[in-house]
């Protein structure tokens, strides 16, 4: 089965796998946990992470690799690694393994990166500041088309050559420059204003870095990262071990 090239909601997985936790989907009730494009969404997850190890491989000089080398630079199984890449028509030559431009090519096509999205980032404090000069984004295909905030004293700030724009100027962004995703990093109590505006503005695929459980509609797409919950986790980890360490209950 050979996948049709999808849209920008891949923007989200190919962003989100550089993150190394867990980012999780919250889809609209009732969705199946597969893409509109009959693959499962946790396949889709992983194509990024096999996309940027077959990078660092081309880089290396590497011109095929087997399934056992990308599980293990992707840190899954090979039997994860076949079955994924069994649902782009790829399946490898026994005793060759994988080509490595040739995977590159299927996993960009799938992902939608064989052409360039925009994006609009909502809220330019220090996590929007860092995201709107992050270099990641133009490499994997995505432009900043925009940044906004509801801030007065940060409109006209300039960020990584680009002037800030009043939030109250969103609708006519999007107009603008036909952006179809989003980011949002604005303070928990505005996130779910800014959600619902862009939504309403057309944008499709929204990703959160606010510290806020958002609603979105069918047909919309919404990933989001929690750095906190993260940090928690790791705290859980390390009580543990320390516990463990000194011999008492955890």
């Amino acid at each position: 089965m050979t996948v049709a090239t999808c849209g920008p909601r891949d923007f989200v997985q190919v962003f989100t796998s550089a993150y190394r936790g867990r980012v999780s989907e919250q889809a609209p009730v009732g969705e199946q946990p597969h893409s509109r494009r009959g693959v499962p969404e946790m396949t889709v997850a992983r194509l990024p992470v096999y996309l940027r190890a077959l990078h660092a491989l081309a880089e290396d000089g590497r011109t095929t690799v087997s399934s056992e080398a990308l599980a293990s630079a992707a840190g899954v199984n090979s039997a994860k690694v076949r079955k994924d890449l069994s649902h782009l028509g790829s399946y490898g030559t026994r005793g060759v393994g994988y080509e490595v431009d040739e995977l590159v090519h299927h996993i960009t096509r799938a992902l939608g990166l064989s052409q360039r999205w925009s994006v609009v980032l909502v809220g330019v404090g220090n996590l929007g500041h860092a995201l709107a000069g992050y270099d990641g984004f133009a490499s994997r295909g995505f432009r900043i088309a925009a940044l906004l905030d509801a801030d007065p004293r940060r409109v006209g700030e300039r960020i990584a050559g680009q002037a800030v724009r009043s939030a109250d100027e969103l609708d006519e962004v999007v107009r603008e420059t036909g952006v179809s995703i989003g980011v949002i990093a604005t303070p928990a109590a505005a996130a779910q204003d800014v959600c619902d505006r862009l939504v309403a503005a057309g944008v499709t695929s929204i990703l959160n870095f606010a510290p806020a459980v958002l609603q979105v509609p069918h047909g919309v797409d919404l990933r989001k990262v929690d750095l906190a919950v993260e940090l928690q986790i790791l705290s859980f980890h390390q009580h543990r071990r320390s516990a463990h360490a000194r011999g008492v209950p955890a």
